[in-house]
C-alpha cells in the first residue's frame, strides 16, 4: 500500500508543475526611452518659438510647451478614460496657457495674433 500512496503523491507533483507553468510572453521592445523623446521635441518647440537664442521664457515657448503637453495628456485621457488625477492636471495645464495667452493678447496684439495662427488654437 506503500508503494501507490507514494505514486499518487509523484503523479500529483508532476500534474501540479505542469499546471502552474505559464507560457514565456516577450514584451514588445521600446524604441527609445520617453525621456528623450520629449526632450527632442521640447528642444524643437524652444527652437521653433524662441525669439532669441537661448529664449525659454517668452510667452510664445512657454504657450507651445504647453500647447504640447496638453495634447500628450488629451492622447493619454483618450486611452485611460478613468484617470481623474490625469484630468485634473490638464485642466490645470489649459487654465496655465489661458492666462499666458491673455496676457500676451493685452503686451502685444500682432505676437499673439501670430502663434495662435501657428499653433492652430483658434478657428
Amino acid at each position: 500500500m506503500k508503494k501507490t500512496e507514494a505514486k499518487k503523491k509523484t503523479v500529483k507533483k508532476t500534474s501540479v508543475k505542469s499546471v502552474t507553468k505559464t507560457p514565456s510572453v516577450k514584451k514588445p521592445a521600446k524604441s527609445a526611452p520617453v525621456n528623450t523623446t520629449l526632450l527632442e521635441d521640447k528642444d524643437k518647440i524652444i527652437e521653433k518659438f524662441a525669439q532669441r537664442k537661448g529664449d525659454t521664457g517668452s510667452p510664445e515657448v512657454q504657450i507651445a510647451l504647453l500647447s504640447h503637453k496638453i495634447i500628450k495628456l488629451s492622447g493619454h485621457l483618450d486611452i485611460n478614460k478613468k484617470d481623474n488625477h490625469s484630468r485634473r492636471g490638464l485642466l490645470k495645464v489649459i487654465a496655465k496657457r489661458r492666462r499666458i495667452l491673455n496676457y500676451l493678447q493685452k503686451l502685444d496684439e500682432k505676437r499673439y495674433k501670430s502663434l495662435i495662427k501657428e499653433l492652430g488654437l483658434k478657428r
